[in-house]
């Protein structure tokens, strides 16, 4: 008996489209993360893993989706194909099924290594970019989390003795946060 085809699609945002993915592939069930993928601790993932058993295949769009650095992506199709589950990228045309040739192996850990290449690239340009826009003036940061007036009151109330966790929670920010806020008033 053959077993399911199942698919795993990653994006990063949650405003990016899924569709694109695996449109057009024929699928038993699809597994879909909405998270980065710096390392493999993603709920969809870890559910997809799982739920899938001996005979079925993944289907992933591309090695970059499953796994953003070679390690990561060489231990999940070893740990796949070990357990008698076939994976395809369909992207790459490569598919890998744990009796692959030292050849399929060669490509496994090119084709991952050049991901993780393009990934690094990209990361690069971006914060070029960012210190390009920081010097025109076009780049502020991230907007602020609390208006003049909602800061003030932080103050006020750190400073009437109430205990910050609470005012964090009041004002719907993180500790972390309130202690930024606290460390740029002084």
């Amino acid at each position: 008996m053959n077993g399911q085809r199942i698919g795993y699609v990653r994006v990063s945002a949650f405003d990016q489209n899924v569709d694109r993915q695996l449109d057009g592939v024929v699928l038993d069930k699809t597994f879909t993360d909405k998270a980065s993928g710096k390392d493999v601790n993603r709920p969809q993932l870890e559910a997809m893993l799982s739920f899938i058993r001996e005979g079925d295949t993944v289907v992933v769009h591309s090695m970059d989706r499953l796994a953003r650095n070679l390690d990561d992506l060489r231990k999940l199709v070893r740990s796949l194909t070990r357990r008698g589950i076939r994976i395809e990228f369909v992207k790459e045309s490569l598919a890998f099924t744990g009796e692959d040739s030292p050849m399929a192996n060669l490509m496994l850990s090119v084709m991952g290594a050049f991901a993780e290449f393009e990934r690094a690239l990209i990361r690069e340009r971006q914060c070029e970019g960012i210190a390009l826009a920081k010097q025109r003036g076009a780049y502020r940061g991230r907007k602020k989390s609390l208006s003049d007036g909602m800061v003030a009151e932080l103050l006020q109330r750190v400073a009437g003795g109430e205990q910050k966790a609470a005012i964090a929670r009041d004002l719907g920010i993180s500790r972390e946060t309130l202690y930024q806020y606290l460390r740029s008033a002084a």
